[in-house]
């Protein structure tokens, strides 16, 4: 693998630094405040291509390879966690998902809408009574002329209030287990589909996050997404591509702790010099540098490999573990740097806190990611 990045990649990483440092983190404060969705930054993305950058151009995007894609992401991450959240979730799971199992008529529809930042992308898989155990989902599709009847709820939907497309996992044959559950494309004005926003969020306050209720709700069958009991390998594989974004947001994340750190340690003195002299500070300074520098490259591994087309579960569910791990710990370190001003939004580090918290549940939290790895390493499934 080559370390170096192209002249192209060098290109995107500063151009969505620059639109970070002018255009999120002067605002992003207010929104965590409010719990607001940006729109307004959103609306400033897509033109960009940042909406799509792993979409074909021929469908409206940029057409990135995956590691320009972490990158992309990475930057994101440096700038907010909540709106990279959005983006990841919109593009890793929603985006891709459809470019690889929907139909050719699904991705002329929705991609160049989903592309241009026109609307939202969302993936609902987990269930009030179903986290970690998709083979226990309760929400049922059941055949209708020439389509499905839905019916069940789901809950803690990234971008679920705001969405215009959702990703919806069901049970079709509920004998056959993870070999039962169906994908399927849902509008958000399809009758008997509710969804509501849900309030009182730890961290990513300025994303959104909803449940979703399905009350004999009618899916057309030309929204089916893959073919009917492909809903689990669709998740998993959507997943995969999840993880490869959440790690490059978190390393992102702990990039940002370590530049608001040194910033503030060069400029605060106690004992009539800069804090950042005492061993101790760059003693944490340093533990975050050699952890954010480690978890980078192996989010670039990662997705190399997916580049390669080679397999890359156990390389993905690595990177996110360690990374998430590192910007949990990372936030902690700045906090602590920061001191009573890192307890209060005066400076951005408790956000980075809050926020880094979140990286360690969603889509596959540690633990799982500990046993995704544990059966890629011993052959042995800690799952039966």
């Amino acid at each position: 693998m080559d370390f170096d990045l192209s002249e192209e990649q060098v290109m995107i990483r500063r151009m969505v630094r620059d639109f970070g440092e002018r255009e999120i983190v002067p605002v992003i404060r207010e929104y965590d405040r409010a719990a607001r969705f940006p729109w307004e930054i959103i609306a400033k993305m897509g033109p960009l291509g940042l909406m799509g950058a792993p979409v074909p151009e021929a469908y409206g995007g940029m057409g990135l390879d995956y590691l320009t894609y972490a990158i992309v992401v990475e930057e994101l991450g440096w700038a907010d966690t909540s709106l990279r959240t959005t983006v990841s979730v919109h593009s890793s799971l929603g985006e891709l998902s459809i470019l690889r199992y929907g139909t050719e008529e699904q991705r002329q529809k929705y991609l160049p809408r989903l592309a241009s930042g026109e609307i939202i992308a969302s993936f609902s898989l987990t269930e009030p009574n179903v986290g970690s155990d998709a083979s226990g989902m309760q929400t049922i599709a059941e055949p209708d002329g020439d389509g499905w009847i839905l019916n069940g709820s789901k809950m803690w939907v990234t971008s679920g209030g705001i969405c215009g497309l959702a990703i919806v996992f069901a049970q079709t044959n509920r004998s056959l287990g993870t070999k039962g559950i169906t994908a399927f494309i849902v509008e958000p004005d399809t009758p008997g589909f509710r969804r509501e926003e849900m309030h009182g969020k730890l961290g990513l306050r300025s994303s959104s996050t909803a449940e979703f209720v399905f009350d004999d709700c009618h899916i057309p069958g030309e929204n089916l997404l893959g073919k009917v009991g492909d809903g689990f390998k669709i998740a998993m594989a959507s997943l995969d591509n999840g993880r490869l974004g959440i790690a490059a947001g978190c390393v992102g994340l702990a990039q940002a702790c370590i530049d608001a750190s040194v910033k503030y340690a060069r400029e605060r003195k106690q004992f009539d010099r800069p804090i950042g002299s005492f061993q101790l500070i760059q003693d944490m300074i340093v533990q975050m540098v050699m952890e954010t520098e480690a978890a980078r490259f192996l989010v670039y591994r990662a997705a190399h490999l997916k580049d390669k087309g080679a397999r890359n579960t156990r390389e993905c569910s690595i990177a996110k573990l360690y990374a998430s791990e590192v910007a949990k710990r990372a936030a902690d370190r700045a906090i602590q740097i920061h001191g009573s001003y890192g307890y209060s939004d005066e400076y951005p580090v408790e956000r980075f806190y809050r926020d880094a918290r979140a990286d360690t549940i969603y889509e596959g939290s540690s633990e799982i990611q500990k046993l995704i790895i544990g059966r890629h390493t011993l052959g042995l499934d800690a799952f039966v």
